[in-house]
């Protein structure tokens, strides 16, 4: 019997009750595979902030580092808003997560999955034609983490500035991920940048050069990131692995998780060089639906079939859960926000039974 632990952190609005249907999911997993699952609650969001004053608590990291991986369910709401200090702000707890852990890739996938090609915006051929791209973001570079200032000019009024900014053993170290993905997948890369206007992204193109030379095997394109955006609402179906900088990738996933049907089936990994990773849902914290049993667990879910294939190699098990969530949507269950005429309606806590009684 293999042993692992698994820190929860299960945040705000929706956050309890999708971490608590995952958290089932992998119980029936153990049960069928023979492992064993232990968790540790991590307080970290909004609800830190409400409990201890600030939404990165003292000690966060050093309680996830003791664990093999990270389950988030979702953080933040309107009652931590922009007007809060920023000790006090969820978005801020999540970017000194992802420093403190090391986690500079960003893993969106966004697939079409069958019995969801009604809820896509894509026009109905395209969507029956189906779509498998694996959006690869860098996670703690560029603009994001730049230098911010804000100042007044005397004949302009205010101004302000955010710095770009990456270095090469940035780059390199992202697109080997993406190089060493593709060749497990479909063997293609699509490096998306906007090199004909800046520096950042020149260097970023040169790298990426170098490395595809590295790997004959894999198949390899340049992209400008405003065609990139035109091409996922085209025809999606063309690309792989999309690899690109930190606020390039904040956009083109979001967009690429709306063709899909539905934010509320998209999962994410975030990953360094080693464990633990860190897995979540793309989709917010929903306060609007809390406590309702209306949310939508699946994202949660396949977050967990990622942290299996990811972080503990368990290929399988992955399959399974993976399995199990396509064996319910073709079977016409759904959550609100995929459900369409002649669908039969569950909630949040029916929808994580049906997924574990799909598990075999």
């Amino acid at each position: 019997m293999s042993n692992y632990k698994i820190a929860l952190i299960r945040g705000d609005g929706i956050g309890p009750e999708i971490v608590g249907e995952a958290v089932k999911v992998m119980d029936k997993v153990g049960q069928v595979y023979g492992h064993q699952f232990s968790y540790v609650d991590v307080l970290m969001g909004g609800c830190a902030t409400d409990a201890v004053g600030k939404s990165y608590p003292d000690g966060t990291a050093e309680l996830c580092k003791s664990c093999d991986a990270v389950l988030l369910g979702a953080v933040g709401g309107p009652r931590w808003g922009s007007d809060k200090p920023a000790q006090q702000r969820p978005e801020t707890a999540l970017l000194a997560i992802r420093k403190d852990l090391g986690l500079f890739t960003n893993l969106r996938p966004a697939a079409m999955r069958k019995g969801m090609e009604d809820a896509s915006p894509l026009k109905r051929e395209t969507a029956q034609q189906g779509f498998d791209i694996m959006m690869v973001r860098e996670l703690t570079g560029g603009i994001y983490f730049g230098k911010r200032e804000r100042y007044q000019t005397e004949d302009r009024g205010q101004e302000a500035t955010d710095l770009m900014a990456y270095s090469e053993m940035e780059i390199e170290r992202i697109g080997r991920k993406a190089f060493e993905l593709a060749r497990l997948r479909r063997h293609k890369v699509t490096s998306v940048d906007k090199a004909n206007v800046l520096a950042t992204s020149r260097l970023w193109r040169e790298v990426m050069h170098r490395l595809a030379a590295e790997y004959p095997d894999v198949t390899y394109e340049d992209m400008l990131v405003d065609n990139c955006a035109m091409q996922i609402v085209r025809n999606p179906g063309q690309f792989d692995v999309v690899v690109t900088e930190n606020m390039f990738g904040d956009i083109l996933s979001d967009e690429a998780s709306q063709v899909t049907g539905s934010i509320g089936l998209l999962p994410s990994a975030s990953l360094g060089a080693s464990d633990p990773g860190l897995y979540e849902p793309i989709h917010g914290s929903a306060p609007d639906i809390a406590g309702q049993n209306k949310a939508n667990p699946m994202a949660t879910i396949l977050s967990v079939a990622m942290m299996f294939r990811y972080s503990f190699g368990l290929a399988a098990e992955a399959q399974a859960v993976e399995d199990a969530v396509d064996s319910v949507l073709q079977s016409g269950w759904h959550t609100a926000d995929i459900a369409g005429d002649g669908d039969k309606l569950v909630g949040t806590v029916e929808m994580g039974r049906l997924i574990c009684d799909a598990i075999r």
